[in-house]
């Protein structure tokens, strides 16, 4: 009797369980408060490791602030608020035919490429991982596809990269790049005007486990290229001090890059066809060489659509450098 009454007391609690209607899982909504809020103004003319780029005119600049997207004369004056609220919105790209800007955003739950129209509007998530998040989007230059920076972690590591392409207009996206393992990291990536090559950094020091250690002025980061026409990479820059945050200038004739100089981090540029390299500026941020530098070893910065100025970010400001001045001063006339 009494393992009668058991039995016919789990029957019955079987039968009741599966009568219940499942309860819904809301889905967490990024930019939605979840509890009190306040309202104030802050007026700043200096901002924390901004992202940056020109616009293919030459007329604005567009930069991130505080994880929010805001565009402003390159002449200086007030900013213009173009994507803000509680989503993280970073490292925005304007599009070579002047028509959107693409970002990073993780308003949709994960860090994912977005781009909007250059007013800020019509916002469209064209990534959708939830989990090999993306970030460092740069475009090709029909306008038509970005290549992105996709993050793998590992069992004990914060991960490694992976450079993808992705069209604007749907898709599941196409690998360009393989990562060598879960702890030496690559990105950063950035093309060539005439899209035949893709330049990125990697963390070319001993492997496969990641070192807390790292000798910042040896080499840690190489600039690499990937000829996107035969799937050739090749060490571009590889050198003492390393290389990060490759930007090719418009004419295709120059590569600016970070480097480590002793303590300081040092803005370079190379001269593509004789392997020339001149330093710009020592007065940057610290870059992040050492770390595991998921966004990114340094802010990313621009060319000028002339290739005549470098616009970049360096101790809470924007600044530029007028290259046709720097070689005045060296007498070289490479830009003419």
């Amino acid at each position: 009797m009494k393992k009668y009454f058991i039995l016919t007391s789990c029957l019955l609690s079987i039968i009741f369980a599966s009568a219940q209607t499942p309860k819904e899982t809301t889905k967490w909504d990024v930019e939605k408060y979840k509890g009190p809020t306040k309202t104030f103004n802050i007026t700043t003319d200096e901002g924390t490791w901004m992202n940056l780029d020109v616009s293919p005119n030459g007329q604005e600049i567009v930069f991130d602030l505080l994880g929010d997207i805001y565009k402003m004369p390159i002449s200086g004056g007030p900013a213009t608020l173009l994507s803000g609220g509680i989503a993280y919105d970073v490292q925005p790209r304007f599009s070579p035919n002047g028509k959107y800007i693409s970002y990073t955003s993780d308003k949709n739950g994960g860090d994912n490429i977005w781009i909007m129209d250059t007013q800020g509007g019509n916002k469209k998530q064209i990534t959708k991982e939830s989990f090999r998040l993306l970030n460092n989007a740069t475009w090709m230059p029909n306008s038509d596809y970005l290549i992105a920076r996709k993050h793998y972690t590992g069992s004990r590591s914060l991960g490694a990269g992976e450079m993808w392409m992705y069209s604007i207009y749907g898709g599941d996206g196409i690998q360009l790049t393989k990562r060598k393992n879960d702890q030496q990291d690559a990105g950063e990536p950035n093309v060539s005007l005439d899209g035949k090559y893709l330049y990125y950094s990697e963390d070319v020091s001993p492997g496969p486990n990641f070192e807390y250690s790292k000798d910042p002025n040896g080499l840690i980061y190489a600039i690499k290229q990937l000829d996107l026409n035969t799937g050739k990479i090749t060490n571009l820059i590889a050198e003492q001090g390393g290389a990060a945050r490759p930007q090719i200038s418009p004419d295709g004739k120059f590569m600016a890059y970070v480097k480590r100089v002793r303590l300081k981090s040092v803005l370079y540029i190379q001269n593509l066809a004789t392997g020339e390299q001149w330093p710009l500026t020592e007065d940057l941020t610290h870059d992040q060489q050492e770390t595991w530098a998921i966004f990114g070893v340094y802010p990313n910065f621009a060319w000028t659509p002339d290739s005549k100025k470098i616009i970049f970010y360096a101790k809470g400001k924007i600044k530029q450098i007028d290259l046709n001045n720097l070689f005045d001063q060296l007498y070289f006339e490479m830009f003419q």
